[in-house]
């Protein structure tokens, strides 16, 4: 004799009816207290989705029109459902990592790595007192080989506003030094994308800071000489450094906005 609990096995060449499972369902259900899922259904009656679906179709129109025994639905259970995200292991079995455990384990290595505990960063300040007597050598020596080399008051502005005039022997540090200083900074900055951008930025810092030494040297010289004008090859080379400069800026910028050749390897 087959219970109500275990429904019958065996298998005709027909399968039954929604109608005539529905005995055997509401019998089944009775006994649970509670609506199946539909995989449920499937299960115990072996039957398709489609007819799991009508067969609690019926049953909910059954709770509707009796209401002397009150269904209550159970969320029907996914089979790609996921997993607990902190699953307990068993005794003696070690607990395999999640991959939330992993992420917050590179997230502290990362952090560490980058910031270890009681670190300091290097403060910048000193660099201003190193700066200030470099930038009155550098001032002054590229201002008087400005002078030496035909530099010098000129108007900005003849026939308009002919009281402005300006120096032209500061175009010398301003140009060159401050090239050199940015240069340096996209050869060395970790924020450089482009390789070809940061090649050029090295060598033509090297070079801007060679041409400063040299001008320096050249100034000093002719100082302690005594010489009131420069040879025709300084003068000649000292007057194209602001065109130089220019170059070398607009060719650094340029290279930085082209980022055709990130990624590419660059050998120093």
């Amino acid at each position: 004799m087959v219970g109500l609990n275990t429904p019958n096995t065996t298998r005709s060449a027909y399968p039954p009816s929604v109608e005539a499972l529905l005995p055997k369902v509401r019998a089944w259900v009775a006994d649970l207290g509670e609506t199946p899922s539909r995989n449920r259904v499937m299960a115990e009656f072996r039957v398709g989705a489609p007819k799991a679906r009508a067969i609690l179709a019926a049953l909910n129109d059954d709770a509707g029109t009796k209401p002397m025994r009150t269904l209550h639905a159970v969320p029907e259970p996914t089979t790609d459902a996921d997993p607990e995200p902190n699953p307990k292991p068993r005794s003696g079995t070690p607990s395999k990592p999640t991959q939330s455990d992993s992420d917050e384990q590179v997230t502290a290595v990362s952090d560490s790595g980058t910031e270890p505990a009681g670190a300091r960063r290097v403060k910048s300040w000193p660099l201003l007192l190193l700066a200030l007597p470099a930038f009155v050598a550098i001032w002054g020596g590229w201002v008087g080989l400005g002078r030496l080399t035909g530099f010098g008051p000129i108007q900005l502005f003849p026939g308009i506003f002919d009281g402005v005039s300006i120096n032209s022997a500061i175009t010398l540090p301003i140009g060159v030094e401050t090239y050199a200083a940015f240069a340096l900074r996209v050869w060395l900055s970790g924020t450089t994308r482009s390789d070809r951008a940061r090649k050029f930025a090295k060598w033509s810092a090297f070079g801007s800071l060679a041409l400063g030494m040299a001008g320096q040297v050249a100034y000093h010289l002719m100082s302690a000489a005594g010489v009131t004008r420069a040879p025709w090859p300084i003068t000649t080379l000292v007057s194209c450094l602001p065109v130089i400069v220019l170059g070398c800026g607009a060719a650094l910028a340029h290279l930085l906005h082209n980022a055709a050749d990130n990624g590419r390897e660059v050998t120093d």
